[in-house]
């Protein structure tokens, strides 16, 4: 049995499009599809029913996805092992990080290593979707993690900055939503992390204020206390470089979670890996008073 084959098979099986695994997989819907088939045909089963909404799972499939995970899971191993022994400073240093924001201060050092190394070759994604670790989707991931959390053990941690929360205003609208002088009906900016937020305003300084409209990311809350549209909670490394964004008088400063630096503990002596980790350490250590508030 092909392992590129089930490979495929894995990534329709989770997403249930050829489109949709065909993107995770960074190749045409016409290939995972044609690679499912092939396997089917050497199986000489139906893995999947196909329906106008997208692919379902046949009996079959199901009873083959726990053991396809075990392939996937040593096939993982075996890369990672290989991966751990190079001592090359050259290769593909694939990365992963919460937002945008935190994307241009980790490239600022990863442009010096790439610079000093120029056999390095960065993939960087900046999306708080959770790219596995052990499947290396990614090498290195500067991750969340609140002040009473660990990573898990089969990855090797270090603490690096705090994560502080400020209260936010768009600039061109201080005056009148300023909450101890505003003119305008007064409301903080929803999240999609709701219970989360409803807390966080709760403990405030207005905690009278509702909670209006639902925005998804970090970028677009931003644009939306751009707009005037409310008053915003957001880190200090996102809101105090902005001069769009003005702290509240009141700015309730908190300390909500860290950033840690990740990466899988067989990877511990790539020499490329251990480069990008200290770069990153570095990078985020020179903005340490952005990270805590005190950046002004």
């Amino acid at each position: 049995m092909d392992w590129d084959d089930v490979r495929h098979f894995l990534a329709l099986a989770r997403v249930g499009s050829v489109r949709a695994a065909g993107s995770m997989l960074g190749v045409s819907h016409s290939t995972v599809a044609r690679r499912v088939e092939a396997l089917e045909t050497r199986l000489g089963v139906r893995l999947f029913d196909r329906h106008r909404d997208g692919y379902l799972l046949t009996d079959a499939g199901r009873d083959m996805v726990a053991g396809a995970e075990r392939v996937e899971r040593e096939m993982a191993a075996l890369e990672r092992g290989v991966a751990g022994q190079d001592a090359r400073l050259e290769g593909p240093v694939r990365v992963t990080c919460t937002d945008p924001f935190i994307a241009k201060i980790l490239l600022r050092g990863l442009a010096r290593l790439c610079e000093a190394h120029p056999g390095i070759e960065l993939d960087l994604d900046a999306d708080a979707k959770n790219l596995d670790l052990s499947k290396r989707e990614a090498d290195v991931a500067v991750r969340a993690f609140l002040p009473t959390a660990t990573p898990p053990e089969h990855l090797i941690g270090r603490r690096l900055v705090p994560i502080t929360l400020c209260n936010y205003v768009g600039t061109a609208h201080a005056a009148t939503l300023d909450p101890e002088r505003g003119v305008r009906p007064l409301r903080w900016l929803g999240s999609n992390l709701s219970k989360v937020l409803e807390e966080l305003v709760a403990a405030s300084s207005y905690p009278e204020l509702p909670v209006w409209g639902t925005f998804e990311t970090i970028e677009v809350m931003v644009e939306a206390a751009r707009a005037g549209l409310g008053i915003v909670m957001l880190p200090t490394y996102v809101g105090d470089p902005d001069p769009g964004l003005t702290r509240l008088p009141r700015p309730d400063l908190r300390h909500a979670a860290d950033f840690w630096l990740l990466t899988h503990r067989d990877l511990r002596d790539n020499a490329r890996l251990r480069a990008a980790l200290e770069s990153i350490a570095k990078a985020l250590a020179e903005h340490a008073a952005l990270f805590r508030g005190e950046a002004g």
